[in-house]
């Protein structure tokens, strides 16, 4: 008896790894719970990155619905979304500010220079922590806040033309119709 369970139990721990790897295929890695989703955006105090002598707050957010565009120079897939966001911010479908997110100002401002600025405002946080926070677990990630300043959803990864279209605008339009 005692045996037989020696050999059966290695079986039954490779059985279950095996049973989830497997579930684990089908998961979508953008999708990442977040506890903040339904709650008022954390409080930060963080200096604009074009006017470091202006503080934003998180009343920068109530009043309307907007976008909270987590990004950096260091990232690659910033740089792949970057173009997605010019166009969607000519639009004016809604205010997009930035979070320049673990950077060095000087880079962040020859980005915006070179690359065009889709941004109403750019929160600097140098350090990140104050992302932390906000539940960031790296860049690119984009927040969509109502109008009373709540988080409705949160959207991990590069945007894209598709993902604006057929997940961002509904959910905005429909946020934007509560208001009316």
């Amino acid at each position: 008896m005692k045996r037989s369970l020696f050999y059966l139990l290695p079986i039954l721990v490779l059985g279950v790894l095996i049973a989830l790897f497997w579930r684990g295929l089908y998961l979508n890695p953008r999708i990442l719970p977040s506890p903040l989703i339904g709650n008022a955006v954390p409080t930060f105090n963080l200096p604009e990155l074009r006017h470091p002598d202006s503080p934003l707050t998180q009343q920068i957010l109530i009043g309307h619905v907007s976008l909270v565009n987590v990004w950096g120079t260091w990232c690659y897939a910033c740089r792949e979304e970057q173009q997605t966001l010019m166009a969607f911010s000519r639009q004016n479908v809604v205010p997009i500010y930035g979070w320049d997110y673990k950077d060095d100002r000087q880079a962040a401002l020859a980005w915006l220079a070179q690359r065009g600025d889709p941004y109403t405002a750019v929160a600097f946080d140098a350090s990140g922590d104050a992302a932390i926070n906000w539940g960031v677990y790296g860049a690119p990630e984009t927040f969509l806040i109502d109008a009373r300043g709540i988080i409705r959803y949160k959207y991990i990864g590069p945007l894209t033309p598709d993902v604006i279209q057929n997940d961002l605008l509904p959910r905005i339009q429909a946020l934007q119709h509560e208001g009316t």
